[in-house]
């Protein structure tokens, strides 16, 4: 079985026992001849399933990338054949090479569903739906026990960590916050007053900018804002202690990460967002009466007075109540997906994405149920 040349890369496959020994010899380096991969899967072909393949790396005199590459194609060839690899044998940057190739998705398995025709796509895409949906059920009816629990007295928080988690989405948002909703306010006021003017009904741009943030845009704003902002947070955070093995250790020591993880930021969000829902409010109308006082023939005090008159208690509480919700749905879907995150780096990327897109869907969905909900029962 040996495949060697003088000068040349080359392996050698023996046997030994229960076990084989894959040694290699000569340079492994760019530019001198080697082992071609038919000729290793030739060789690995001879052995049965189950047989543990090690690596003797002692005849190697120079070694680069080339060899990394041999041993990575032989990993896969020797997972297709169900042998187990021993990677003992390999030195430490050999091996610690390998694990950071393995922690890399394959390009080419994303791509391995070109050749499928449409109805197998369209079956496959459902059934990762489904699952997804089983999953996410599984996820909802954890965190329902373990809230029971919590009123229980029995679930395990750390109320420092809930203090801290306050200040985080609460206070640090705050300017973010302030400042992109007085702007929506400001372009409201401004574009309502240049069509209002045509009518000589300037003071009538302080109900829109009123009800239109009260009841929708502060609510809507702030969550995406905060999707965008801390559900991601909360995605990377929770996915990265996945990927370290973090949330593994706290299940061994009979913590629920349920308990640990996702209660205090649920709790945090929750009671959080319709605080920042009410200055939202403030600085939209804030921006309003910029723009109504110096564009628009309108003074302060009537740009009070009228938003006073047009907007109600209910208008208000409407809004304050959806941010709650809009909170709960944004930290749901941050931890949900930092918990459901995969074993490698780029897996925190993949979850902080698919958390900000699911919180920011659900909001405008909700969104769309309340409004239709609030104007059958009528407020």
């Amino acid at each position: 079985m040996a495949r060697e040349s003088r000068g040349q890369a080359s392996f050698d496959l023996q046997m030994d026992g229960k076990s084989a020994v894959l040694l290699l010899k000569g340079d492994w380096v760019v530019g001198a001849k080697r082992p071609t991969l038919r000729e290793l899967n030739t060789s690995l072909a001879t052995l049965k399933e189950g047989v543990a393949l090690n690596f003797d790396l002692t005849g190697v005199t120079r070694w680069d990338s080339v060899i990394l590459v041999f041993v990575r194609r032989c990993y896969d060839s020797a997972q297709a054949g169900g042998l187990t690899l021993d990677l003992s044998g390999l030195s430490d940057g050999i091996r610690n090479l390998l694990t950071l190739s393995l922690s890399v998705p394959d390009a080419e398995a994303k791509g391995g569903n070109a050749n499928l025709d449409w109805f197998t796509l369209v079956g496959l895409r459902s059934l990762k739906v489904l699952s997804g949906m089983d999953q996410f059920v599984c996820f909802l009816g954890q965190f329902i026990i373990d809230f029971g629990a919590f009123f229980l007295g029995r679930a395990k928080l750390k109320s420092k960590d809930v203090l801290q988690l306050l200040h985080e989405t609460g206070g640090r948002a705050l300017p973010i916050v302030a400042l992109l909703n007085g702007l929506t306010g400001l372009i409201i006021a401004f574009i309502g007053v240049i069509q209002l003017q045509k009518f000589a009904a300037d003071i009538y741009v302080a109900d829109l900018v009123g009800l239109a943030t009260t009841r929708e845009l502060a609510a809507v704003i702030t969550g995406v804002i905060m999707a965008g902002r801390t559900g991601a947070a909360f995605a990377a955070q929770i996915g990265s202690m996945q990927v370290n093995e973090e949330v593994d250790a706290l299940q061994t020591f009979g913590v629920s990460p349920m308990q640990f993880l996702v209660l205090p930021r649920v709790f945090a969000l929750v009671l959080m967002m319709p605080l920042l829902c009410v200055f939202a409010n403030l600085f939209a109308m804030v921006g309003g009466y910029v723009v109504a006082v110096s564009i628009a023939d309108i003074s302060g005090i009537q740009y009070m007075h009228q938003i006073k008159d047009a907007v109600s208690l209910s208008d208000f509480f409407i809004g304050v109540f959806k941010s709650g919700v809009f909170g709960f749905i944004v930290a749901m879907a941050g931890c949900y997906r930092g918990l459901n995150c995969g074993r490698d780096a780029s897996s925190v990327g993949l979850a902080a994405t698919s958390a900000v897109v699911t919180a920011i869907t659900w909001i405008v969905i909700a969104d769309a149920i309340f409004a239709v909900i609030f104007q059958i029962i009528g407020i």
